[in-house]
């Protein structure tokens, strides 16, 4: 679980499919109003307290976003929020939230990479696996590789993810954010435009 700061009244805390095995949640119960999805809020919480000094009472908007290769990233913002057509849940607690939830699942896969020589292998390893290359980002640091409309069976799947995370790491950072403060390296078929021109 990783935890980060985007302004004064919102954090983003990345949970990895370790931390829900962990907890014995299966992806489908993050939207269930179960006690042990209460009991892992309540950990983001304390833990978004003891790192960033982020305290929760009140009302509380969350919104989890799905992941299918990184797990799921959930973006805590306090205050006031209207009542919308997400579910409201309240926690008997010592203190007592009131949580609006809403969901988004992705199917983009979002992998970060140190250096662009690691995104070069890592393309030219999962190529033949790809008939749509997606697109390529450099934000803060780093170059992100997106991939969408992964159309494999779960065995090839399973070794896209595996050589992407040899060489990256799965990332909490969004499409959105990629789009609006990530610098454009490859806009179109990414994995096959690299492996055209680097080896």
């Amino acid at each position: 679980m990783r935890v980060e700061r985007l302004g004064q009244d919102k954090i983003r805390i990345f949970l990895t499919f370790d931390d829900l095995t962990e907890r014995g949640i299966e992806k489908e119960d993050m939207w269930r109003d179960i006690p042990k999805v209460h009991e892992l809020f309540n950990d983001m919480m304390e833990q978004a307290y003891h790192e960033l000094g982020f305290e929760v009472s009140g009302p509380v908007a969350v919104e989890v976003f799905a992941l299918p290769a990184q797990g799921m990233v959930v973006i805590v913002t306090r205050g006031k929020t209207g009542s919308k057509d997400g579910k409201e849940e309240e926690f008997e607690d010592e203190e007592v939230y009131e949580l609006e939830v809403t969901l988004e699942e992705s199917d983009l896969i979002i992998y970060a990479f140190r250096d662009f020589e690691h995104m070069v292998e890592a393309a030219h390893r999962i190529n033949a696996l790809l008939t749509n290359g997606g697109a390529a980002y450099f934000y803060q640091g780093k170059y992100h590789l997106v991939l969408e409309e992964v159309e494999l069976d779960q065995e090839r799947y399973h070794k896209l993810i595996a050589i992407l995370s040899e060489y990256g790491e799965a990332t909490p950072t969004t499409i959105y954010v990629l789009e609006e403060y990530g610098k454009v390296v490859v806009a179109d078929d990414a994995v096959k435009e690299i492996c055209r021109h680097f080896t």
